[in-house]
């Protein structure tokens, strides 16, 4: 899952960015509500956190030109603002949920789950591909009767791997969903985990699902 944060308190952002990449989020980071609003329009993001009061544009009417392009992407709103009438605002205005500050990590990663979940239960609830099985809300992978354990970045790896079955999937592509904006494709850290979840999905199995595509990148297929 890839998550956008939108603030601009850089030690907020940086704080929530590491937090979430801990718990195995892709994170991209905004710092002005110009650009949060550029990337989000990208439509890559699975949920975006987005602070209320930010430079340049603020927070609501990023909201606002989101839901008007018809971005369905769920909005964590962010904001200092504790009043009623300014979390009703927030909420008629096109967020999905409402946290004020100063707030606890956990509070915000239950409620990054909560919108996730439904998310995920609002489309296909699984994603499958030959025995192969992904529960994305529940976070459980399967293969034939066997249940597969993984990390939170090999989940988002394979989950993404799953979203776009038979797609040659490159390096910087892979970085792009399942790291960040910044990942450097130079590094060895995406084959290191295709890899690690190459031999957990298909190590001792005649049917291997992923496969490398030689000077291209990986591609899920059945061979």
């Amino acid at each position: 899952m890839r998550v956008l944060v939108v603030e601009d308190e850089r030690k907020v952002a940086q704080f929530i960015k590491k937090g979430l990449e801990e718990e195995g989020y892709a994170v991209d980071l905004a710092f002005d509500g110009e650009e949060g609003l550029t990337m989000a329009l990208d439509r890559v993001h699975d949920l975006v956190v987005l602070d209320i009061s930010l430079p340049k544009m603020d927070g609501l009417r990023v909201l606002k030109k989101l839901r008007g392009e018809k971005v369905p992407t769920p909005v964590l709103l962010l904001t200092v603002r504790a009043a009623i009438e300014d979390k009703v605002l927030g909420l008629d205005s096109g967020a999905d949920d409402y946290l004020t500050k100063p707030f606890a990590f956990q509070e915000l990663l239950a409620r990054i789950r909560a919108l996730l979940r439904r998310k995920a239960e609002a489309g296909p609830p699984l994603l499958r591909f030959a025995d192969l099985v992904l529960d994305p809300a529940r976070r459980l992978v399967t293969r034939g009767e066997e249940k597969i354990e993984l990390t939170g970045k090999e989940f988002s790896l394979l989950e993404y791997f799953l979203r776009n079955p038979g797609r040659v999937l490159t390096r910087a592509t892979i970085s792009e969903h399942v790291w960040d904006y910044d990942f450097d494709t130079e590094s060895n850290v995406i084959d290191v985990y295709v890899n690690y979840l190459r031999r957990k999905v298909d190590s001792g199995r005649e049917k291997k699902l992923i496969h490398t595509v030689r000077g291209a990148g990986y591609v899920l297929k059945e061979e």
